[in-house]
């Protein structure tokens, strides 16, 4: 039986390379502040709803420069190149002891809304994994993963099976529908990923017309 009061934790991933972007996305200025310390601060406002002070895990590639971050634990992939997954086992082994379950997102998701956070978590219940599916395609990087999935992770890795898609393959997983979600994000701008420098230009115009 899972605890009624889980602590939870998040992992924000900004080591991937923003060769689409053409520089640095964890870098762009959003609303006054970088763009990773805006998924930083959605993440974390999210997570008070059950954890008052959550840890928040930011994971990077082995030399990659940061935008300043406060509160945050900076962990570095082991091994440089291999995607989220190998993302994921870094941010929850430094999370640790410190939670049970991480909502997990990546840098470029400026858009993401606390009560998104808040709703996917409270949709975890007794499972596993809690990820958005939407026209039939999955968000694990907007998703919910208890710790004890850890294992799994680093045995999917050493398998060379490095989509996220396998762990939600493997765990009991519970598919959020757009429904769910409706009420706290009706146009789903959570879900919505900053890839290039045009999407970047029509976020800012989004932004100065708000």
């Amino acid at each position: 039986m899972r605890p009624d009061s889980l602590r939870a934790g998040g992992v924000i991933l900004v080591g991937g390379r923003s060769t689409r972007m053409g520089r640095a996305k964890a870098w762009l200025p959003v609303d006054g502040k970088s763009m990773a310390a805006t998924v930083v601060a959605a993440v974390r406002e999210g997570l008070r709803a059950t954890t008052p002070n959550p840890p928040m895990v930011v994971v990077a590639a082995a030399h990659q420069d940061l935008p300043p971050l406060e509160d945050v634990l900076i962990s570095r992939d082991r091994v440089q190149s291999e995607g989220p997954l190998r993302g994921m086992e870094a941010g929850f082994a430094a999370l640790g002891e410190r939670a049970d379950v991480a909502f997990v997102a990546s840098c470029d998701t400026p858009l993401l809304k606390p009560a998104f956070v808040t709703r996917m978590v409270a949709l975890l219940g007794e499972h596993q994994i809690a990820v958005p599916v939407v026209a039939g395609r999955h968000h694990p990087l907007a998703a919910v993963y208890t710790l004890d999935l850890l294992e799994q992770v680093r045995t999917l890795l050493a398998a060379q099976r490095r989509r996220p898609f396998f762990l939600l393959e493997q765990a009991n997983t519970r598919e959020v529908t757009q429904e769910e979600l409706a009420d706290v994000d009706p146009t789903l701008a959570s879900l919505c990923n900053v890839n290039t420098p045009a999407e970047y230009k029509d976020l800012m115009r989004r932004e100065q017309s708000s």
